[in-house]
C-alpha cells in the first residue's frame, strides 16, 4: 500500500511539470521565414507587448534584432537575452539571468566584459506607449547549436533603462515583458 505523502508527492511533481509546461506553451513560438526569426513579446497579463526580429547577416558575422514594442511604460527600458526558454507571468523569473556563456558580467561599459545577452543601447518607448530599435550584434547567432546562438533562450524587457556597468543586471528593475526565442 502507498504511503499518503508519497502519492501527494507525485500529485504536487505533476503539478508542477504541468505549470511549467504551461507557463512556456502560453507564450506563442516564433515563427522563422527565409532566415528571419520573428518572436512575439508578451507582458505578464498575456497581452502583447510587440515583437522581436532576429535576421542574420548573409556572412553570419552579424545579427540584427529589431524590438517593436506598444503598450508599455514611457521612458526608457533594457531588453535582454535571458537563459532560460521560459516566460513564466507575472514576474518572468524563471527566465533566469542574462544569457552569459563566456561566463563574463554585465554591462556595454564593463571592462571585464558584457554578457552576451546585454543589448548595446535601451529602447525608447514614446508618450504613445510604442517604440523600436534595431542593435546590430556580432557575438549572437541564430545558428542552432552554437555556444552563442540566441535560439532556447527568452528576450525579455525590464521596466527601466540599463545603465551599461552594474554587475549583474543594470539595475534595470523588474521584468514587464517576454517573449521566447524559439522556432515552429
Amino acid at each position: 500500500m502507498r504511503s499518503v505523502p508519497a502519492i501527494a508527492a507525485v500529485t504536487l511533481t505533476a503539478l508542477t511539470v504541468g505549470a511549467a509546461f504551461h507557463a512556456v506553451s502560453a507564450h506563442a513560438q516564433g515563427t522563422m521565414k527565409k532566415g528571419t526569426l520573428t518572436v512575439p513579446i508578451k507582458k505578464s497579463d498575456g497581452s502583447p507587448a510587440g515583437t522581436a526580429t532576429f535576421k542574420e547577416s548573409k556572412d553570419g558575422k552579424q545579427l540584427s534584432i529589431t524590438v517593436k514594442l506598444h503598450d508599455v511604460p514611457f521612458g526608457e527600458h533594457a531588453v535582454h537575452v535571458h537563459a532560460n526558454p521560459t516566460c513564466d507571468a507575472p514576474d518572468f523569473k524563471g527566465a533566469g539571468g542574462h544569457f552569459n556563456p563566456e561566463s563574463k558580467q554585465h554591462g556595454m561599459e564593463n571592462a571585464m566584459g558584457h554578457h552576451a545577452g546585454d543589448m548595446p543601447k535601451n529602447i525608447s518607448i514614446g508618450e504613445n506607449h510604442m517604440g523600436e530599435t534595431t542593435y546590430k550584434v556580432d557575438y549572437l547567432t541564430l545558428a542552432p547549436g552554437a555556444p552563442n546562438s540566441v535560439l532556447g533562450h527568452a528576450i525579455v524587457v525590464h521596466e527601466k533603462a540599463d545603465d551599461m556597468k552594474t554587475d549583474p543586471t543594470g539595475n534595470a528593475g523588474n521584468r514587464i515583458a517576454c517573449g521566447l526565442i524559439t522556432a515552429q
